[in-house]
């Protein structure tokens, strides 16, 4: 096994998420690939974990924690480490110690590029991304908003622990209107799914459905909105992950369609608000369970 730097050989399978076997790693799009070509000149480093016969089975992403979801200064921030863990295409590489390969080399390469200290996002249960996978590797819990720890490892003696950024707004329903919004990103195919599913099922449904994206990729968009990748029905929250599968997708907006039209005629009723936030960072609830960084 070798750790390498992201090579035009391997940028394609890097923009799949190595899953170039998946039609629903396809049906995401674009995004990813587009998100990497504005990203990687502006401090994204990208290291490939691969075997003796050169195919990769791991990736590990991170940037400067200012241009994460996360608050700080002089840290580098793991956006995604993973180690695939499929039976289909590539194959099963658990279990071969690439995905604490894959961290050690990004911490050591942090170092050299004059970091403080590494931060990383890790979920309290026992999935992908494991909170407790990133403990046993020195890290330690800086700030969490739900059962998504910030954690961090500071390289230096005055390196100031990170924070998260949290949500600010939301959007707001429409008279008469059913507004889809979806906040992206980019980086995660897994949140970019969710909003083409939600882009695809607005527009078949068509009046009074409208779909509006906002690109958080856009930093002063970012901390407007304070969220990275979310999904609203008129103000209210869905949860996009796992990501919901399309059918699910439309029968909530169809449902909220049937209300609208219900109150158009019934003037003077009250519409459906939610009024909970998702979590800014919402590919923290991704629960890949078949597989992790090992």
């Amino acid at each position: 096994m070798r750790i390498i730097d992201l090579t035009p050989e391997h940028a394609e399978e890097y923009c799949l998420c190595l899953e170039e076997w998946s039609d629903e790693i396809r049906e995401a799009g674009s995004h990813k690939r587009e998100w990497y070509e504005r990203h990687k000149d502006s401090g994204l480093r990208v290291k490939l974990a691969v075997d003796d016969r050169g195919t990769a089975g791991g990736m590990i992403q991170y940037l400067p924690i200012e241009q994460s979801p996360a608050e700080g200064s002089g840290l580098y921030f793991i956006l995604c480490i993973w180690v695939h863990g499929h039976p289909q295409g590539r194959g099963d590489f658990r279990k071969r110690g690439m995905g604490t390969a894959l961290l050690a080399e990004a911490e050591a390469d942090a170092r050299a590029l004059g970091a403080r200290g590494m931060a990383a996002w890790g979920v309290t249960l026992p999935f992908w991304m494991r909170a407790s996978w990133f403990r046993r590797h020195g890290y330690r819990k800086a700030d969490a908003m739900g059962m998504t720890a910030l954690m961090w490892k500071p390289f230096a003696a005055d390196a100031m622990a990170p924070k998260w950024i949290r949500p600010r707004k939301k959007p707001q329903g429409e008279a008469g209107k059913v507004k889809v919004t979806g906040l992206l990103n980019g980086w995660c195919p897994a949140m970019s799914l969710v909003h083409e599913r939600a882009r695809r099922a607005a527009s078949e449904l068509g009046p009074p459905v409208e779909f509006h994206e906002i690109r958080t990729d856009d930093r002063p968009v970012f901390l407007e909105w304070g969220m990275s990748d979310a999904l609203f029905i008129d103000g209210r929250e869905v949860r996009n992950g796992p990501p919901p599968k399309y059918e699910k997708i439309k029968k909530k907006i169809a449902r909220r369609m049937k209300k609208v039209k219900e109150e158009v005629k019934e003037p003077g009723l009250p519409g459906l608000m939610g009024d909970s936030f998702t979590f800014h960072f919402s590919l923290f609830t991704i629960l890949r369970i078949s597989s992790s960084a090992a």
